[in-house]
């Protein structure tokens, strides 16, 4: 068992700042008055301690204060992407058989038709609510969030993460950072994305103040970062760009009570960190998937300039493995181990392990150095395999990235009647560039085999709710 964040936080540091979101604040006893208050709500709408329900909003205070009223109530959280299409969402909110969706007022018509009950946000803050006494203390082993895989090899599973996974992942995080005075993460990232959750779950934990992003925006996130309002945040490579691009632009640094970047969602290109060094920007790659509760490994910053590439070591609690490896430097499937890693899943997938002997089997290629420093390379189910030759996406897409006139950049496979598979790539550019000249730089830049066969010139690459390149949707843009 372990104490009610909510209702232990505020009594630790009442007065703290807990929540920041556009030009309002709300301290840690005003984060547990609202939630509370939000649970008493729901109670009277029929919403009983312990349900499952789906929460469909974007990031702002008042889903904030929803989550806490959920979490008063030890609900079972389904997060909702955002970005799903109605099919898609009828797909999940049937598979989790959630008792109730509760619903940002401008989203409600998104949904599909269900048979499931629908709150608006405003008919919850109307309700009068009803006498409710949360409980003091929670069970590590209750699932606290539900959030959907991709789907990249199949029907998306519901992977449960319980309050264990969380704390966990939360106290790892802090024992890898260590802790600041007036620390404060600024969270970009959807709150239905493991990693915004994840931030959520450590400023609480770890008593400190969350500005809060409904979307991403690359001047006001350069602004908290040149004045220092702010100490740590998460990108992935795309935002990270986007960030380095307004600074350079601006000639301006990130003033030196900005701590760190933690980049995940894919390896970040080595052109990205250096530039990112020489605006002050320290960059910590981290790894981690939905199943693990946000992050597995983390680059500590003593190590951040002599591992450009690396993702690290893993965090306190946490083992890594490389199925069917001899020695150091030999690629595999990597294999996670510890108490983040969830229990399992829900719906079609229940009965479905999510272990192999202990360990989980993350689908990601990567390999140990010979200090144990992990390197991941790609997605397996992303794998080129082009006249018998193993070809990543990440390495030909860090090569296009790394031209001037190229703003981001994603590779995929197609289909090739010689040899079985060939690379093709897409770019969105900053400057003007046609395909022969990228070709070109490409020759020079890759072997012959990893050489795109095309690339396209794109005005928009597809990526999800937490801004992750999709390569499986590539091929609808040729």
């Amino acid at each position: 068992m372990v104490p009610n964040w909510i209702i232990q936080r505020a009594s630790l540091t009442p007065n703290r700042i807990a929540l920041r979101f556009q030009d309002k604040s709300w301290t840690y006893q005003e984060l547990n008055e609202q939630s509370l208050l939000i649970a008493k709500q729901l109670v009277s709408l029929g919403i009983m301690r312990g349900d499952r329900i789906a929460l469909y909003a974007s990031s702002t205070a008042e889903l904030i204060f929803m989550i806490g009223g959920c979490m008063h109530l030890q609900c079972e959280m389904v997060m909702l992407n955002l970005r799903l299409s109605k099919t898609e969402l009828a797909y999940q909110i049937e598979d989790a058989r959630v008792s109730a969706i509760l619903a940002e007022d401008s989203l409600v018509d998104k949904l599909p038709s269900s048979d499931t009950r629908i709150y608006a946000f405003t008919d919850i803050f109307a309700s009068e609510g009803k006498g409710f006494s949360p409980s003091s203390e929670w069970n590590e082993s209750d699932t606290m969030t539900i959030m959907y895989t991709s789907g990249t090899t199949g029907f998306p599973k519901g992977v449960r993460q319980t309050v264990g996974n969380h704390l966990s992942s939360a106290t790892s995080s802090l024992y890898n950072t260590g802790l600041l005075k007036e620390e404060a993460w600024l969270c970009t990232v959807p709150l239905f994305h493991i990693s915004g959750f994840s931030m959520f779950c450590k400023c609480i934990l770890h008593g400190v103040e969350l500005v809060l992003y409904t979307k991403f925006d690359a001047k006001k996130v350069a602004d908290q970062l040149v004045e220092g309002s702010v100490t740590r945040m998460s990108v992935v490579s795309v935002t990270l760009a986007r960030i380095i691009e307004e600074l350079e632009n601006r000639g301006e640094r990130a003033s030196e009570r900005f701590q760190t970047m933690l980049a995940g969602g894919g390896p970040v290109p080595i052109d990205y960190l250096e530039r990112a060094a020489e605006l002050g920007i320290e960059i910590a790659q981290t790894y981690g998937m939905t199943e693990t509760a946000s992050q597995t490994t983390t680059l500590s910053s003593e190590d951040a300039m002599r591992k450009i590439g690396s993702a690290g070591k893993p965090l306190f609690f946490n083992q890594i493995s490389i199925e069917g490896v001899s020695k150091p430097f030999e690629e595999g499937e990597i294999l996670i181990r510890g108490p983040h890693v969830t229990p399992g899943y829900i719906g079609r997938f229940k009965e479905k392990s999510a272990l192999q002997e202990g360990w989980l089997h993350s689908g990601d290629i990567g390999y140990l150095d010979d200090e144990g420093y992990l390197f991941v390379v790609d997605r397996r189910a992303d794998l080129i395999i082009s006249g018998g030759e193993n070809i990543y996406p990440a390495e030909i897409e860090n090569a296009l990235i790394s031209h001037p006139a190229v703003r981001e950049a994603g590779v995929c496979g197609v289909e090739d009647e010689k040899w079985g598979q060939v690379p093709y790539g897409f770019v969105v550019t900053k400057g003007n560039i046609d395909e022969e000249d990228l070709l070109i730089y490409c020759k020079e830049h890759l072997a012959g085999y990893k050489v795109p066969k095309r690339i396209f010139i794109v005005k928009d690459l597809p990526r999800n709710g937490a801004n992750k390149l999709l390569r499986r949707e590539l091929p609808k843009l040729i």
